[in-house]
């Protein structure tokens, strides 16, 4: 299932930087239980469809599932040995904007053991270091 942007402002956009700490979503807001970003990087439409998967199977499609992160940013490539210039290159994959500290997926509605290893299965399909967080740890809920 391809989760691309239905229409954008600009086709080509500037590629954004994922340094610095996330400004928004550092809390958990539907579920109780969040995997959490310890570093920046683009995730690609493709890790989150994985990461989604390997939730929801390990939950065997109990529970709820959110996701808060979106690919809006097109990323574009120019064939290989292609000479200088004709212009920036064709939408090749869409990523979403990932930064330190910014709560990715959600889960409720299930016991905090099966959410844990869920959510450790979807760590592992994203490129960057996560962290498990909980509304009773408080980590992701201190404003």
């Amino acid at each position: 299932m391809a989760v691309i942007p239905k229409n954008t402002k600009y086709r080509r956009p500037h590629r954004l930087r994922y340094d610095g700490t996330s400004k928004g979503n550092t809390s958990l807001h539907f579920g109780d239980y969040g995997l959490m970003a310890m570093e920046g990087a683009w995730i690609t439409q493709q890790q989150i469809e994985a990461a989604r998967v390997a939730m929801t199977r390990y939950m065997k499609r109990g529970g709820r599932v959110w996701i808060n992160i979106f690919p809006h940013l097109s990323l574009t490539r120019i064939p290989l040995e292609t000479r200088m210039g004709k212009g920036k290159g064709q939408p090749e994959l869409w990523v979403a904007v990932v930064k330190k500290g910014k709560i990715m997926f959600e889960i409720g509605d299930v016991d905090e053991a099966t959410a844990r290893e869920a959510l450790r299965l979807a760590m592992h399909k994203l490129p960057i270091k996560c962290k498990f967080v909980s509304k009773e740890s408080g980590e992701a809920n201190e404003k």
